[in-house]
């Protein structure tokens, strides 16, 4: 369970990074690609941040997600400064894919495409593990 204290660094992380990733984006020509900061987890030492980013389109975003990674310690900079009278030390930050807009999206497509179990139950048999 996470304490106030791990909410809150979360929560002034997570603004500010987003405004430095969706900055960083627009500054370097990718117009139409939106870049969000969708959680933020910081252990009970607080000195380490999983940072949860959603990119749309979502075609880019394994290419995005690794230039992210590689210029780490450029946006870990940058967010000290942004935080430097806040937080007396930055944690560092792992960068992972939040892909639940695309599990959100499977359901949808499943749910509207022919292998519907609420509108054809006879599938229902055959989707269960044996």
């Amino acid at each position: 369970m996470e304490t106030q204290r791990q909410k809150k660094i979360a929560g002034v992380i997570q603004k500010d990074l987003a405004e430095i990733l969706q900055r960083a984006a627009t500054d370097g020509g990718l117009h139409g690609t939106l870049i969000s900061v969708s959680k933020v987890y910081v252990t009970t030492d607080l000195s380490i941040a999983k940072v949860y980013v959603s990119i749309f389109p979502t075609k880019k975003a394994d290419e995005l997600l690794e230039g992210i990674r590689s210029n780490q310690p450029l946006i870990k900079h940058q967010l000290a400064q942004l935080t430097k009278h806040q937080l007396r030390r930055m944690p560092e930050l792992s960068f992972f894919l939040d892909d639940s807009l695309d599990y959100i999206e499977n359901i949808d497509k499943s749910l509207k495409g022919d292998e519907n179990p609420i509108a054809n139950p006879d599938l229902l048999p055959r989707r269960k593990k044996s």
